[in-house]
Formats: C-alpha cells, sequence, structure tokens
C-alpha cells in the first residue's frame, strides 16, 4: 500500500531535516537535540526533539539513503495502528462495561469478542485511511506518528498498571507511562491532547479506578506537563516573526473554523483530491464583490462543517447503547480538532495531515452510530466496512504514488489545486538543478505573480537569470534583495541568501573586495548563519591567508560544538596554518560529529603521512574505509600507506580492491 513511497526522494523539508541536519549527524548529538527547535534557521519555534533522534537512528543505519528512512515511517505507523487497536479495545470495554474492574473487564472480553471485532475495524480503516499519507509518504511528516505511538503506549502501560497486584511492577509501569507521555511530547506538540483525553476518560469514564490512583495519575500529567515546559525553554528563541495573521476579527475566524470543518469531514467519508499546501481560504476572494460571486462555491464548505457538528451534537444527544461512545469519539475529535481550527494562527489554514489524531474520534463515532443498527445486520455492516477498506487501500496507494519523485509530487500539487508560492519554487529549483534555467525562470516568474515579495522566489529568479548570462540583471535583483532583507526578514527566514549569492557573483568576477564587504554586513544581520560565515571564510582564506579566515570559523565552532561543517572547516584551517596538532583535534572532533564523515579521517591521514607518522596515517584512514568500503580513492590512499609502510603484499591487494570498484562503477554506468 505504501511501496511507491518507500523509493521515494527527498521532498521539500526533508533536503534540511534529514540531509542538510547537523543535529542527526550523529548519536552524540542526542541530548544536544533538546537545546533546538526542529529547524535551525526558521521562525518557526517547533519543538521536537525525538523526531530529531528519530533520524539520527535512521542517519546511524542508513546514511543517506532515503528507501529506510521511508522504511522507519512505515513501521512507525504500523506500530501506530496496531496499538490504536489494544486502546481502542480497552476504551470500548470501558464504554459497554462500566461497572467492571480494569481486571475483570479483560475477562469479560473473550465473552464480548464484538467488542475486539469494533475495535479491530476502527483501527483498520484508520491505518488504511489515505489522508495520513502526509504523515507516512513524507519523511519530514513523522512527528505526528511518533507521538501517536508514545501517547497511545504511554495509556495502555497505565492500563496495564491498574490490573497488576505487584506494588513495585505496578509502580514501574505507572513510570514508563509517564516517560512514554513525556516522549510524546517531544515528538510533537498535539500530544497535549493526548493527555487531556486521557485525563477526560480518567475521570469522567473510568469509575472503578480508586481515587488516589487518580489523584497520583493526574500528579503525573502535571508533573510531565511541567517537565516539557521546562525543556522548551532550553532553545533560543529566533529573532524575527512569521506573520501568518490574515484576518483576525471573530466573524472571519469563525468561517474559517467551519470551512476547515467541513474540509476535514469531506476528507474523512469522500478522500479525494488529496495534495499538500490545502488552503480553505483566498484571500483574492475578498478584494471585490466580482471576486467573492467568483468564490462562492467554496462556501459550501462552511454549510459542510456546520452539518458535520449538527450530527456530532445529534448523535451525542441520542439515546442507545453507544451514546457515551458517540460522545468520547465526538469530544475525541473536537478536542484534536480546536488546535487546528483556526482559532489559532497557524502557517496554514488545513493540513491533511492535522487529521492524523482527530480521525480516531472521528471513527470511534462513527462505530458509536454503527453499535445502534440491530445485530442481525452485523455481518453485512462487517463486510462493508472490509469493502471500504480495501477501497481505501487502493486509494493509498494511488496517493502514495504522488511521492515517487519530487517533480512528480510538485506537479501533481499544483494540478491538485495547490497553488501555493512554494509549491512552484520548488518546482522551478528542480529545473534549475536540472540545468534548465529558462524553464524555471518561467516558473518563477509565476510564482511572483502570486506572491510579488517572495524573497526566495527573488533569489532564484536571479540565479536563474545568472546561468544564463544576463549577470546585470541578476546583480540588480541580488541588490535589492539585500536592501530589502530588512524588511522581509520578519516574514520570511533565509532572506540571507540574496546576499550570500551576490557575494558569489562578485567572487565570480574578481571583486573579492567587495564580495567580503557584502558579506561582513550581511553577517552582522545574521551572525548565526554558518552559510554567510563558511564563504567569507573561504574567500578571506583565498585572499588574505588563513590567519584572517581563522577568527570568524573559531567563534562559530565554539559557539556551536556541535557543528560538524564549522569543525571541519577549523581543521582545514589549522593544517594550513601549520598547526598540525590543533588541525588533528579538530578533525578528529569533526569525525565525531559525523559518523560517515570520510574527509576529516582523510585530512588526518593526509597530515600523518607527511609526518611519516604512518601508524597513526593508517589507522585513521582505515577507519575512512570502514565508513566508505564502496569508494575506490579510499583505498588508494590507504595502498600509499602501506606502501611507505613496507608492507607492498597488502598495499597492492588493497589497489585491487580500488580496481574492482571501479570496474563495478563503470559496469553499473553502462548498464544504466
Amino acid at each position: 500500500m505504501r511501496t511507491p513511497a518507500l523509493q521515494g526522494e527527498r521532498i521539500w523539508d526533508d533536503h534540511f531535516l534529514i540531509h542538510g541536519n547537523p543535529l542527526i549527524k550523529s548519536p552524540l548529538l542526542a541530548l544536544e537535540s533538546f537545546r533546538h527547535y526542529l529547524f535551525l534557521d526558521s521562525f518557526s519555534v517547533y519543538y521536537r526533539p525525538v523526531q530529531n533522534i528519530s533520524y539520527i537512528a535512521d542517519y546511524f543505519f542508513w546514511n543517506s539513503d532515503t528507501w529506510g528512512f521511508h522504511l522507519t515511517n512505515v513501521l512507525v505507523h504500523v506500530s501506530s495502528g496496531i496499538l490504536l487497536y489494544f486502546l481502542l479495545r480497552e476504551l470500548f470495554a470501558s464504554f459497554f462495561l462500566r461497572n467492571f474492574s480494569p481486571g475483570s473487564r479483560i475477562r469479560a472480553l473473550r465473552r464480548l469478542r464484538w467488542i475486539s471485532a469494533a475495535a479491530f475495524l476502527v483501527a483498520l480503516i484508520w491505518i488504511v485511511h489515505p489522508v495520513h499519507s502526509a504523515a507516512i509518504d513524507y519523511i519530514s511528516g513523522r512527528a505526528d506518528s511518533l507521538a501517536f505511538v508514545f501517547a497511545s503506549a504511554g495509556w495502555l502501560l497505565f492500563l496495564r498498571a491498574q490490573r497488576t497486584a505487584r506494588p513495585i511492577l505496578r509502580l514501574s509501569l505507572c513510570a514508563l507511562a509517564g516517560v512514554s507521555g513525556l516522549l510524546a511530547l517531544f515528538s510533537r506538540e498535539i500530544a497535549v491532547v493526548w493527555i487531556g483525553l486521557f485525563v477526560a476518560h480518567l475521570l469522567l469514564i473510568e469509575k472503578r479506578i480508586p481515587v488516589a490512583k487518580r489523584v497520583g495519575a493526574l500528579f503525573c500529567c502535571g508533573l510531565v506537563l511541567a517537565i516539557y515546559i521546562g525543556c522548551r525553554q532550553l532553545p533560543t528563541r529566533p529573532s524575527g516573526f512569521s506573520s501568518y495573521d490574515v484576518l483576525h476579527s471573530a466573524p472571519a475566524r469563525a468561517m474559517l473554523m467551519a470551512r476547515a470543518l467541513g474540509d476535514y469531514g469531506r476528507l474523512m467519508i469522500f478522500p479525494v483530491n488529496l495534495h499538500m499546501e490545502r488552503t480553505v481560504f483566498d484571500p483574492v476572494s475578498y478584494r471585490s464583490r466580482a471576486d467573492w460571486q467568483s468564490g462562492i462555491e467554496t462556501e459550501y464548505l462552511s454549510i459542510l462543517g456546520l452539518l458535520v457538528f449538527a450530527a456530532f451534537a445529534l448523535g451525542s444527544a441520542k439515546r442507545g447503547r453507544g451514546q457515551l461512545m458517540r460522545i468520547f469519539g465526538a469530544g475525541w475529535f473536537l478536542a484534536a480538532y480546536l488546535p487546528i481550527s483556526n482559532i489559532f494562527s497557524l502557517n496554514a489554514t488545513v493540513a491533511e495531515h492535522w487529521l492524523y489524531l482527530p480521525s480516531v474520534g472521528f471513527l470511534i463515532f462513527a462505530a458509536g452510530c454503527a453499535i445502534e443498527v440491530p445485530r442481525r445486520y452485523w455481518k453485512v455492516g462487517v463486510a462493508l466496512v472490509l469493502l471500504a477498506a480495501a477501497a481505501l487501500s487502493t486509494r493509498s496507494y494511488l496517493r502514495s504514488t504522488d511521492w515517487a519523485s519530487a517533480e512528480t509530487f510538485y506537479r501533481r500539487t499544483l494540478s491538485s489545486g495547490g497553488t501555493s508560492a512554494r509549491t512552484g519554487l520548488n518546482l522551478a529549483m528542480i529545473y534549475t538543478n536540472r540545468g534548465d534555467h529558462v524553464g524555471a525562470e518561467k516558473i518563477i516568474r509565476k510564482v511572483l505573480e502570486l506572491a510579488p515579495d517572495f524573497p526566495l522566489a527573488q533569489n532564484n529568479l536571479a540565479s536563474a537569470l545568472s546561468h544564463q548570462g544576463r549577470t546585470k540583471e541578476a546583480e540588480v535583483l541580488f541588490a535589492r534583495l539585500g536592501k530589502s532583507a530588512v524588511e522581509t526578514r520578519k516574514e520570511y527566514p533565509h532572506s540571507w541568501m540574496g546576499a550570500l549569492n551576490l557575494a558569489i557573483l562578485r567572487c565570480n568576477t574578481r571583486h573579492e573586495e567587495s564580495a567580503i564587504a557584502l558579506l561582513d554586513q550581511a553577517r552582522q544581520e545574521y551572525p548565526e548563519v554558518w552559510e554567510l560565515i563558511s564563504f567569507e571564510s573561504e574567500v578571506l582564506r583565498r585572499t588574505k591567508g588563513p590567519d584572517a579566515a581563522l577568527r570568524l570559523v573559531e567563534d562559530f565552532a565554539r559557539k556551536n560544538w556541535w557543528h560538524h561543517g564549522a569543525a571541519l572547516a577549523l581543521g582545514r584551517l589549522y593544517a594550513q596554518r601549520g598547526d598540525v596538532d590543533l588541525a588533528d583535534a579538530a578533525l578528529r572532533h569533526a569525525s565525531w560529529l559525523d559518523i560517515h564523515d570520510t574527509e576529516a579521517l582523510r585530512l588526518i591521514a593526509q597530515m600523518r603521512l607527511r609526518q611519516n607518522r604512518l601508524d597513526e596515517a593508517f589507522q585513521a584512514q582505515r577507519r575512512a574505509v570502514a565508513r566508505q568500503p564502496d569508494e575506490p580513492r579510499q583505498y588508494v590512499l590507504l595502498s600509499d600507506i602501506l606502501e611507505k609502510m613496507g608492507r607492498t603484499t597488502e598495499a597492492r591487494s588493497v589497489l585491487a580492491k580500488a580496481s574492482q570498484l571501479r570496474a563495478l562503477v563503470a559496469d553499473t554506468s553502462v548498464a544504466n
């Protein structure tokens, strides 16, 4: 069902989170993840260290192979579905067996198999539903499923503890439940809703749990939240702000809430036209009466939203054996929907992956309605549910094909209605990367019609012009970007790119002093951007020597000990200056900050080889070969070291290995 996406490329935020992210390159940085927001150079304040730690594990095993990252996403989602089944079985039993203690319910479930069957069918529909594609097929969407796994596991651990007679085991299970809840919060902020649902169930439904245990559970929930809030103070808040507010009035927010509810309800029942960059608000439709009339058809979402709310209200009010189930399902959906309802300003008005948690409540409510059907029709109902699961699985498979490649994803997103500036820009960047700068220019100019002040689009347009040889036009655009950065940086991250690209153009035309002046000014405004520091230090190294560059790199590396690129650059500069011991220390530090890096080890081996410290050179290069066993050049350097050590036979064997690898690469290229 998810197989088309397993071979998928890096898309959108994946380029940073699983490739350019320095915090995932070594297990040594696991604790450091708690001191940073998810994105290092962004206005967003997503605090998700567990998501980064999961990428650390993937990077450790898979390096840059996206197949492994996608596989982890699928496994985490499947685990969520399995845990959901067991949790729903417990919850459904608590609805229909309220007078039973938690221990006796398990025995009763063996007789009332329809409760387990209902839990299985709800979990099955949830796990195959295509609306979750962005949380599974998109590597960066993993936060939803991680939070789900830990939160549901924590809830189940607590319920298991209530059936345990041994005090030490019960206390251990409760402690594990608290840790699991904390990990859920560290995975995604929506876990706060999980805690709210747990508390509501504990106080309003679980009547047979003693008061003392309930008070203890509430205390633990408060402690978990306090620890989470404390840890959220560790990162430094990004300078600037992101302006997401389009409308501030209460009627406008109410309208957006109704539209979003209508869109989510429609997607749950009839999941077609799935795509990223969804929206239920078009500011153009408010410019004039004619624009408003042309956009009136979108108002059906508001009506649909009111109908969805009315269905929840009427279903919850209707008496019957499934009433408590319907009330809890409606409460679950609305509690999880409220944070994404547009009552608060977010970076979008709707998003499919935001339904990951609310959809459970929707399905619980639907199951509560189905329970009212006479028993003689239940087999027919089960058959219909299985048929729906098959249809949803097929739709999920088709949706997964959208993520097969970046170009497919962006093209299908645009054709499905996701006409955002970001989508168009990302498609243009694909054209740029394959050398079609004319095609990229056409797309970017269309993007700028939608968002004339979008600095990244302006920057990429200037870059496309530069690659076409239209240097003067590009310089004018880059200069304009630099002047407007003071204002655009308040709304857009990466507004420093214009200054960087203009400096690169100046260097290409042999105007290094002008480039240094530009970079120095940009660095004053963006003091923590490594890209600016790295390029300026390189220009200084070429024009004035390593001493001039060291000051910049040393300062950044001292403040950011975890940054592999800074440690590597520092080692190179020390080596060029002749400080071999300092270079060795910096390069060894860099090699530990990226467990798949070979450049630092190669430089150490070359330095020690020149010093005739052959044993140290051999040890460093042997580590490089172990990290990159399929790279011929690693064996060539190792062969040179062995030759110097007088181990001629081994040197020839290693060199033969390099030749075999080159031949294998050549055969593969011919076959392709």
